[in-house]
């Protein structure tokens, strides 16, 4: 269980350090076109959730993250979740969830940064990455796999 709390750790930190690196060499109104029409590194603060949802609920984002921890230890802890690919999942979520809640509850708002130029698409982040891999990789976990041994043993 400690290796899936060095996965989560990790994964705060790297979405912290991109997010500084964001803050730093893009501040606000910056971007910078990576790939012209595809793909630009571009300051947003975020508010809200994807596409700027539920805009100004700071108190109901940090509820919402405190809530989606607790439920994957809990799951982790009554062994609902098992297996390294549901444990994987679970760490994607919860470092996803502490990245994104660190700016929640410090700064008022979430750095973005990543834009996909070609597609009318959210500006994202790491953190929202690993939310989305962990999340999907935990439907498939649930539908497909519970019960199963996938990979053989941890």
């Amino acid at each position: 269980m400690i290796l899936y709390g060095i996965l989560a750790a990790a994964i705060v930190a790297g979405d912290q350090l991109v997010k500084w690196w964001a803050v730093k060499a893009l501040g606000p109104g910056g971007s910078w076109d990576v790939l012209p029409g595809i793909f630009s590194l571009t300051y947003a603060e975020n508010q809200g959730a994807a596409f700027s949802i539920l805009e100004g609920k700071r108190l109901f984002f940090v509820g919402m993250t405190v809530v989606m921890i607790l439920l994957m230890l809990l799951l982790l802890k009554k062994g609902c979740i098992v297996g390294l690919w549901g444990k994987i999942a679970a760490a994607f979520v919860i470092g996803g969830a502490l990245g994104n809640g660190i700016d929640r509850v410090l700064r008022g708002y979430v750095v973005d940064m990543f834009e996909v130029r070609f597609i009318r698409f959210a500006i994202f982040n790491v953190a929202d990455i690993f939310i989305t891999v962990g999340g999907v990789m935990l439907v498939i976990y649930f539908l497909f796999l519970e019960g199963k041994t996938l990979g053989g043993k941890e």
